[in-house]
């Protein structure tokens, strides 16, 4: 069930990539997206084929959507920021930074969840 779902949602990545237009209707905008997505997809699926627990599988598939609906929504294929300050999350007293660590993780959204901290 999961190995189907995932080989259809790589096509369905591999398809919208094919037919991007960027929003900015330049030839070069639309080639530089249309690699960005092939090239993003190729890089997590490898990245995560390796997984056999099936609750990260269904993360991993809720992500992949999450990132397919905004991209088509906003017509922007690259992840939207996540804007946190460093020491903006309340914090119980005396914990500080293992805390805001914890916090910041818990707070990331479901379309980032493959993205490192930069």
């Amino acid at each position: 069930m999961s190995r189907s779902e995932v080989l259809s949602l790589y096509r369905r990545v591999l398809r919208i990539a094919r037919s991007w237009k960027a929003q900015s209707a330049l030839p070069q905008d639309t080639d530089t997206e249309r690699k960005y997505i092939a090239q993003e997809a190729r890089t997590l699926f490898r990245q995560n084929q390796q997984i056999t627990d099936p609750e990260s599988i269904q993360r991993c598939i809720e992500e992949c959507e999450a990132r397919i609906e905004i991209g088509l929504h906003y017509r922007n294929p690259y992840p939207r920021p996540m804007y946190l300050p460093p020491m903006g999350l309340a914090t119980q007293k005396g914990r500080k930074l293992r805390a805001q660590q914890r916090l910041r993780k818990q707070a990331k959204p479901v379309y980032l969840q493959s993205h490192d901290d930069t």
